[in-house]
């Protein structure tokens, strides 16, 4: 992997690229050229994906362990000699490793930052103080498990659509550059009156006949422009701003950002965290004008305000979480019911997504049915006006 590495050496800020496993080893080369790194950021490679580290099943993995009566480093070691991946294995070793020089397993973690996120290094930390290590990784699981559930739920709803969309915008194009310019070349020359669609689309298929080659490349072009922006709008979190654009979109973007949140909160208030600092550790899970929002509630609670007014105040609850909140205020029970009011968004984003998929694919069919069909009917006619002037002339020609 590539590392972009801002460092200090003799008063001056440079700018390294450094190949290396992980951001530990990068932070080692650098160090050993006698300078001072100053961050580190892992460049993206559109051609060569980095591997994953399988967090969750990590997680599951070590309570399991620890549920058996293992220690914490015994847990490790025996995940560590269980492992057939390399990028796995190492990282695996390097947190060993650090446990048997005598630091916590949330100190351990912190120290591959790449590996282990700050919510989840911040919710270890809080079970080492309550002795219930078990318990917090139950509920990352748990945590965890909901927000995938979700993103899966989306991505299943939008692959008939796309897969749809795909096939019926092939079936398009092959009809406009490959059927309807020859059907132009037959027809050019005769000379006969057709309804005004069939002309446009006859005169798109004699422009497509002469200029192939620089429709081709135009449209090779734009593909890859179009790809290379949504790269890049995904890069610097711009992605989830388009899609705010589309009707009725922006809504359950806003539920599913503030269903994370109250799911974040929610599972570091049982893990025994103070409320503030379980605020400012889930501005890791939203973007954008919610983290300035949060950053204003949280200096409003620090100021002594009450939580459901906080949130409410800058714009970061819904009618049902912001009853929900006050009831816990008075309740005592915060984490219980900030995962509750993420639930209860998460099984509502679920019912919408339900809806929005049985009736969008129909519409999408039935659209991609109309546009197919036009174009072969409009052939279809202009194919019967021929045959017909055709029929006609040849019945002149015979009466001479």
């Amino acid at each position: 992997m590539k590392f972009e590495v801002r460092a200090l050496h003799q008063g001056v800020v440079e700018i390294l690229q450094v190949d290396a496993v992980d951001v530990a080893e990068a932070s080692a080369k650098v160090a050993a050229q006698q300078r001072d790194v100053l961050s580190i950021r892992r460049l993206r490679e559109f051609w060569h994906r980095p591997p994953r580290f399988e967090l969750s099943l990590f997680a599951q993995e070590l309570a399991e362990l620890i549920e058996a009566g293992l220690s914490v480093t015994e847990a490790v070691e025996t995940l560590a000699n269980q492992q057939t991946d390399k990028e796995a294995s190492k990282t695996y070793c390097q947190l060993e490793g650090s446990l048997r020089q005598g630091l916590t397993l949330a100190a351990a973690m912190s120290q591959l930052p790449d590996k282990f996120p700050p919510l989840f290094v911040g919710i270890i930390r809080a079970a080492e103080r309550t002795s219930d290590l078990a318990g917090a990784l139950a509920r990352y699981i748990e945590y965890s498990g909901r927000i995938e559930a979700l993103k899966t739920k989306i991505t299943s709803a939008l692959i008939y659509p796309a897969i749809l969309s795909a096939v019926g915008g092939a079936v398009v194009v092959f009809l406009l550059t490959y059927v309807v310019p020859r059907f132009a070349n037959v027809y050019q020359g005769t000379g006969r009156e057709l309804p005004l669609l069939s002309t446009l689309l006859l005169r798109w298929g004699g422009f497509a006949s002469q200029h192939a080659l620089v429709l081709t490349i135009g449209a090779a072009v734009l593909s890859a422009a179009a790809i290379l922006a949504v790269a890049q709008a995904k890069r610097r979190g711009r992605l989830a701003q388009w899609v705010e654009l589309l009707p009725g979109a922006r809504h359950r973007i806003q539920l599913f950002r503030l269903s994370r949140l109250y799911l974040t909160v929610g599972t570091l208030l049982n893990g025994g965290m103070p409320l503030v600092q379980a605020l400012s550790l889930a501005q890791g899970v939203i973007t954008g004008a919610y983290r300035g929002r949060l950053d204003a509630a949280i200096e409003a609670l620090r100021r002594g305000g009450a939580i459901a007014e906080s949130l409410e105040q800058h714009q970061l609850t819904t009618p049902v979480a912001v009853r929900l909140i006050r009831a816990g205020e008075g309740s005592g029970q915060m984490g219980d019911l900030f995962i509750r009011a993420g639930r209860y968004h998460d099984n509502e984003l679920g019912r919408w997504v339900e809806r929005f998929s049985r009736s969008f694919e129909p519409l999408l069919m039935a659209a991609i049915g109309v546009l197919i069909g036009g174009i072969v009917i409009l052939l279809r006619i202009s194919a019967n006006v021929t045959a017909h002037f055709g029929h006609r002339d040849r019945r002149s020609a015979g009466a001479f």
